[in-house]
C-alpha cells in the first residue's frame, strides 16, 4: 500500500515536471508569437492613450475614438513627411556622400599620428564581419518581408486590443487564481498606464533632443544638422547605445572640420546626453517608477541576445511593463502585510487610557 503510494506520487511529480518542461520549450519555440503579441500590445497602448482623450473631450464612443487615433497618427506622419521629408532625403543623401571624405581625412590625420596602421587593422576585421553580413543579404531580405507581414498582423490586433483593451485583460485576470485576482487586475491596470505614461515622455524626450541636437550642430556649421538631429532624436528610443551610436557620424562630420569643432560637438552630444537623462526625462516621466540603469543596460544587452534587432526596439517597453508589475504586485503583498502587523495602522494604535472622573 505504501509502495503503491509513493509509487503514484513520485509518478505524479515526474508527470509535473515532463508538462513544465514541454510548456517551456513550447513557449520558447513560440517566441516570434510572443513577440507579435506584446507588438500589438504596444500599438495598442499608443493607440489608447490617444483614443481616451477624444473620449472624454468629444464623447466618442471606443470604436470611433481609436479609429480617429489611427487617422491622426496617420495624419501627423504624412504631414510631417511632406514639410520636411525633401529636405530630410536631401541631407541624408548629403550625408552618405560626407561620410566617407571626413573617413579619409580622419584617416589622413591617423597616419600622420602614427595611429593608422591600429586602426586599419580593426577596420579589416570589421569589413570580414560585414562580408559575412554580405552573404545573407537575400535572407535578410525575406526576414525583412516577414517582419513588414507581422506589423500589419500586429497593427490589426493593436487595435482590436485598444477597442475593448478591459475584456482582454480579464481574460488574463480569469486564468489566475480567485485569491489573486484583484491583485492580478490592479498590477496589469498600473503596468498599461506606465507604459502609456514611458511612450508620452519618450517621445516628448526624443523630439527636445532631436531639436536641440539639430540646432546645435547648425549653429556650430556641422553639414546635414537636420539629418544628424534626426538620427539623435530617433536614437534616443534605445537607452545607453543608441544616444552612443548616434553621436558617431555627427562627431565623424565635425572631426573633419577642425580639432576644435571635433571638441564643440563632443561637448554638445554629452551635454545633451546629461541634460536629457537629469533633466528632461525625470521631467516628463515623474509618474513613472525608474528603472534601475545597470536592469536597463542588462534589459537592451539581454533582449537584444534573445530576440535579435526586435528585440532592442523592445527591450525598453518589456522592461517597464515588467518591472512594473513585479513592484506593483510585490508592492502590494508587502503592503498588505504590513497592515496585517500589529502596531502598523491608526487602528491598531495603543489608545490612551480615558481618565476618570475627579482624577
Amino acid at each position: 500500500m505504501t509502495n503503491d503510494g509513493l509509487t503514484r506520487g513520485f509518478m505524479q511529480r515526474v508527470g509535473f515536471v515532463i508538462l513544465a518542461v514541454a510548456a517551456t520549450l513550447l513557449a520558447y519555440h513560440l517566441m516570434n508569437l510572443w513577440v507579435l503579441i506584446f507588438g500589438a500590445i504596444v500599438i495598442a497602448v499608443v493607440l489608447r492613450g490617444i483614443a481616451e482623450p477624444l473620449m472624454n473631450v468629444f464623447k466618442l464612443n471606443a470604436p470611433l475614438a481609436v479609429l480617429a487615433a489611427v487617422l491622426l497618427v496617420v495624419g501627423v506622419v504624412f504631414t510631417t513627411f511632406y514639410l520636411f521629408g525633401r529636405d530630410i532625403v536631401a541631407q541624408v543623401q548629403i550625408l552618405s556622400k560626407q561620410l566617407p571624405v571626413a573617413w579619409a581625412e580622419l584617416q589622413t590625420r591617423l597616419e600622420a599620428a602614427g595611429l593608422n596602421d591600429e586602426v586599419q587593422a580593426q577596420i579589416d576585421a570589421l569589413g570580414d564581419q560585414a562580408g559575412g553580413v554580405a552573404s545573407k543579404i537575400p535572407q535578410l531580405a525575406g526576414n525583412l518581408l516577414s517582419g513588414v507581414a507581422n506589423f500589419l498582423v500586429a497593427l490589426i490586433a493593436g487595435i482590436l486590443l485598444a477597442i475593448h483593451p478591459a475584456m482582454y485583460r480579464d481574460g488574463i485576470v480569469f486564468l489566475s487564481p480567485e485569491s489573486y485576482k484583484p491583485r492580478v487586475k490592479d498590477s496589469l491596470n498600473i503596468a498599461g498606464k506606465a507604459l502609456q505614461l514611458w511612450f508620452l515622455g519618450q517621445f516628448i524626450s526624443m523630439i527636445v533632443v532631436g531639436v536641440m541636437t539639430g540646432v546645435g550642430l547648425w549653429v556650430m556649421g556641422v553639414p546635414s544638422a537636420l539629418a544628424l538631429g534626426m538620427m539623435s532624436g530617433l536614437a534616443q528610443f534605445v537607452p545607453i547605445v543608441g544616444p552612443v551610436i548616434s553621436a558617431g557620424p555627427g562627431l565623424l562630420l565635425a572631426s573633419a572640420a577642425g580639432l576644435d569643432k571635433f571638441l564643440y560637438a563632443l561637448v554638445l552630444y554629452v551635454g545633451v546626453s546629461q541634460l536629457e537623462s537629469n533633466l528632461i526625462t525625470p521631467a516628463v516621466q515623474n509618474r513613472i517608477s525608474s528603472v534601475p540603469m545597470v536592469l536597463t543596460l542588462f534589459a537592451v544587452v539581454g533582449f537584444a541576445g534573445l530576440l535579435g534587432p526586435v528585440g532592442i526596439l523592445y527591450a525598453m517597453p518589456l522592461t517597464v511593463v515588467l518591472y512594473t508589475l513585479v513592484m506593483r504586485f510585490y508592492k502590494g503583498e508587502d503592503v498588505s502585510k504590513k497592515e496585517e502587523q500589529p502596531g502598523s495602522g491608526p487602528e491598531s494604535a495603543p489608545k490612551k487610557p480615558r481618565r476618570r472622573a475627579g482624577t
